[in-house]
């Protein structure tokens, strides 16, 4: 059986590397976000420069059209990073389900664990007395009601 402190130092580890896996997402997602800026600004100051704005006239300038294009594939792929990012809360959220548990159970396992109680030497030896007095008088009421003369203290201790 594996060790639980094992077990509790993988899920920890898997803990750490799903939430270092959202903050990567986050600083790519960041990094794109700059980029687009800067895209955009660099696509509105061609566009000044030439004095045209409309993408299909003849004479647009082609590096706007490639920063134009370079910024749609960034939105794009911040977008996809959006998505990974989404699906990966849920799955952090589990890890992180998993480590408590995992955590709960160690817990549990180095708890002491409450002893039942073993009874005492005179407990039991009053108990074996409590028996055979039970014992004897079941036994003395036995002869007493074969000899017929004491039959009403029979059936007074039998009440």
């Amino acid at each position: 059986m594996k060790p639980r402190g094992n077990l509790v130092r993988l899920k920890q580890f898997q803990v750490n590397e799903k939430r270092r896996q959202l903050h990567q997402l986050d600083i790519m997602i960041a990094d794109f976000e700059r980029m687009a800026r800067e895209l955009d600004f660099q696509l509105n100051a061609e566009e000044t420069k030439a004095g045209i704005s409309d993408v299909n006239h003849f004479a647009y300038p082609t590096f706007a059209k490639a920063a134009r294009l370079r910024r749609d594939n960034v939105k794009n792929s911040q977008s996809d990073l959006l998505r990974q990012r989404t699906a990966a809360e849920p799955c952090l959220a589990e890890a992180e389900a998993e480590l408590s548990k995992a955590q709960m159970l160690e817990a549990q396992r180095q708890r002491p664990r409450p002893r039942t109680r073993q009874p005492k030497r005179h407990d039991r030896l009053s108990r074996m007395a409590s028996a055979r007095l039970i014992r004897d008088t079941r036994l003395a009421v036995g002869a007493r009601e074969a000899c017929g003369h004491c039959k009403d203290i029979s059936v007074l201790m039998q009440r």
